[in-house]
């Protein structure tokens, strides 16, 4: 109980994070690095699976992907640019605080659902795929945005 306690606690205060930085990016100009680096950063976290209770079987990496992806439309919806003097700038939407945390709620209760079938390491590892398949669609799908409005600018 514990776990899963201290673990919805650090997701909420990563949510609210991001929100955070997502605000204040919004400030400045957009660029293929500042949309390609989260995920970067973030795939140092695949260390964990080093450690053997964090592994998990085929299906549970393909499941965890999948619905990451599935997630991520949410925040590909929400992602847009606009174009401002020569820079290209994102667009905050006011959704993305709401659609952030449905997301963790969402994740909350998943996490209860098979915290009792699954053990804590697995479900961590579920968790973490679950993030990067999002992250990783998300992006790449604001990279496009990026790029098109780029061609634009040109």
């Amino acid at each position: 109980m514990f776990w899963l306690t201290a673990s919805t606690i650090i997701a909420a205060i990563m949510a609210i994070t991001m929100i955070f930085i997502r605000l204040k990016a919004s400030r400045k100009p957009a660029s293929v690095k500042k949309i390609i680096l989260p995920p970067l950063f973030m795939s140092t976290g695949a260390l964990m699976f080093l450690f053997p209770v964090f592994r998990v079987n085929v299906l549970q990496v393909f499941e965890a992907i999948f619905v990451g992806i599935i997630f991520s439309f949410f925040l590909i919806k929400t992602s847009n640019f606009e174009i401002k003097g020569r820079y290209i700038y994102l667009i905050p939407s006011k959704s993305f605080v709401f659609i952030l945390f449905g997301l963790l709620l969402f994740r909350i209760i998943i996490k209860l659902a098979i915290g009792s079938t699954i053990s804590f390491g697995e479900t961590s590892g579920m968790f973490f795929l679950l993030a990067f398949g999002m992250i990783i669609s998300w992006r790449l799908a604001m990279l496009f945005k990026f790029k098109r409005l780029e061609k634009e600018l040109k």
